[in-house]
């Protein structure tokens, strides 16, 4: 090699090497610069994401208050007029009864005057799509309600709905409950007729049943007053919580007064705490039971006469 071609290649090395700083330092800073970018943009990806996290939790949040303020803001209506879940009968109006059912009523006087010793308690848990209970009614509401007139009995009944299932999906049970819980709290006199009528019509299983207008319909029919405030509380469900937890009360503790039974099934009818296992159409029979318990309970409270010593 010449020296010309010797100076020529040292200056083109020496001209290349600024070229080539130049260039890896033009990379270093483009690197440098997407390295920067794509930092910024994990920044800001997870400041997005931590923002829609914090506004998903604050939707939730104002959900759940909306709903708690909401369910709280829905009144727990307790009815009033009852005694241990039941209504107790005082007045009794037999102007619903059949011409049938008029007729036993003057039978019925005979054996409520056989029952002259202290009153004596009877309860009878109902459910309104129940056919015994239905039959029990039937047979019974006169004798019933003659004996409460003449202060014999102390006569209650209990609500249940244990057949809520049973009308196509309408809940007839437990709004026909409701509704007789609306009339003992608002209209506590007319209760036994709207209670008979309730039984007495009552639809058959697996059917659509009453709506609650015709319920409410059914109650100012039956001597309720004020239709307004009748109507929004069967067609409002004021109180089908209420029924609902006094159904669970009668089916998961004892019976008040019942030595430790428990609701099994409807109607069950307690005479001073005695269980009624005969026939729920007879009501001579029903009536000797209760007749008899009423002779043990006289006995039981008058004390024997102490002799008088013989001179």
């Amino acid at each position: 090699m010449s020296t010309d071609d010797t100076s020529q290649t040292s200056g083109a090395s020496a001209d290349d090497a600024p070229a080539k700083r130049d260039h890896r330092e033009a990379l270093r800073e483009k690197a440098q610069l997407v390295h920067a970018q794509q930092r910024r943009a994990g920044v800001l990806r997870r400041v997005l994401i931590g923002v829609g996290i914090v506004a998903v939790l604050a939707v939730v949040g104002v959900g759940v208050t909306l709903a708690w303020t909401s369910a709280s803001d829905t009144p727990q209506l307790a009815p009033t007029n009852m005694e241990q879940d039941g209504v107790v009968i005082e007045a009794v109006t037999t102007s619903a009864l059949s011409a049938d059912e008029a007729e036993a009523e003057a039978e019925a006087s005979t054996s409520a005057e056989e029952v002259n010793s202290a009153p004596v308690e009877i309860r009878v848990y109902i459910d309104y799509l129940s056919a015994q209970s239905r039959e029990f009614q039937q047979a019974n509401a006169s004798q019933l309600g003659e004996w409460v007139k003449q202060g014999a009995v102390n006569l209650s009944y209990h609500p249940v709905a244990l057949l809520t299932a049973k009308s196509n999906g309408t809940k007839y049970s437990l709004r026909a409950a409701n509704a007789g819980v609306c009339v003992a709290t608002h209209s506590p006199e007319t209760f036994f007729a709207f209670n008979h009528s309730l039984l007495t019509r009552q639809p058959d299983f697996d059917t659509d049943g009453f709506d609650s207008k015709t319920l409410a319909d059914m109650a100012i029919a039956s001597g309720a007053e004020d239709p307004k405030q009748m109507h929004s509380c069967i067609e409002d469900g004021h109180y089908l919580s209420w029924v609902q937890a006094a159904t669970a009360r009668a089916l998961s503790e004892p019976l008040p007064g019942a030595d430790g039974q428990k609701l099994t099934g409807t109607p069950t009818v307690l005479v001073d705490g005695k269980p009624y296992v005969g026939s729920m159409t007879d009501a001579k029979e029903f009536a000797q039971f209760v007749l008899m318990l009423s002779s043990d309970a006289y006995y039981k409270a008058t004390p024997s006469p102490t002799p008088t010593p013989t001179p």
